[in-house]
């Protein structure tokens, strides 16, 4: 049997978006909810004090190469976002708003695929009112909800907590106190989760 596990992500991390779909592939076939850990990875890079990958000429052309490789390997539809970097503090508070209405699993998913799917300019507040839009949900109160100041206050917690746990960079995976960094991890989690 596997063990639910924490699952820290940012929707601007294309390797988060590549293992939250071999998450959702899991959590059908072990019938199981890992748990989604929004965090601020720009907040987290700057506790720190390290620069992301993407941000690093000759890193970034790899990134977008191994991107490609591993959503052929695992057959999942990837498109790198040609508007990266996707500013995404307002759609990660969202998250938390979407928790409290009991839709987490749809926001997250319809985040993810529009930014490193669909390609969608995330960046564009009309392009993401039209997709909250088509999740039934009212871009107007929904964005005034991800400014209040609970909202707010909950997003750094959890970065500052991810910071304090000894996470640095995501996706990232803690199960049985151990933490795993990477989306080519999975493996190894579900190894520990089976403990």
């Amino acid at each position: 049997m596997i063990k639910p596990f924490d699952f820290y992500f940012d929707f601007i991390s294309p390797y988060s978006f590549l293992a939250h779909k071999e998450i959702r592939k899991i959590e059908n076939k072990a019938s199981i909810k890992i748990k989604y850990r929004p965090i601020l990875l720009g907040g987290l890079h700057n506790l720190h004090g390290i620069k992301a990958p993407a941000f690093i000429p000759a890193k970034a052309k790899h990134m977008i190469r191994d991107c490609k490789l591993i959503a052929e390997r695992n057959n999942v539809k990837f498109k790198f976002n040609s508007y990266f970097p996707i500013r995404t503090l307002n759609l990660m508070r969202g998250v938390f708003v979407a928790e409290e209405d009991n839709m987490k699993s749809y926001y997250i998913n319809s985040i993810f695929d529009s930014i490193w799917q669909d390609g969608l300019n995330m960046n564009d507040e009309n392009i993401i009112q039209k997709v909250l839009k088509n999740l039934s949900i009212n871009p107007k109160t929904f964005t005034l909800r991800a400014s209040s100041s609970s909202i707010k206050d909950a997003l750094k917690k959890r970065t500052s907590d991810a910071y304090e746990k000894g996470i640095f960079g995501a996706p990232s995976f803690i199960i049985n106190n151990k933490i795993f960094w990477g989306q080519d991890r999975i493996e190894f989690v579900l190894k520990e989760a089976s403990k």
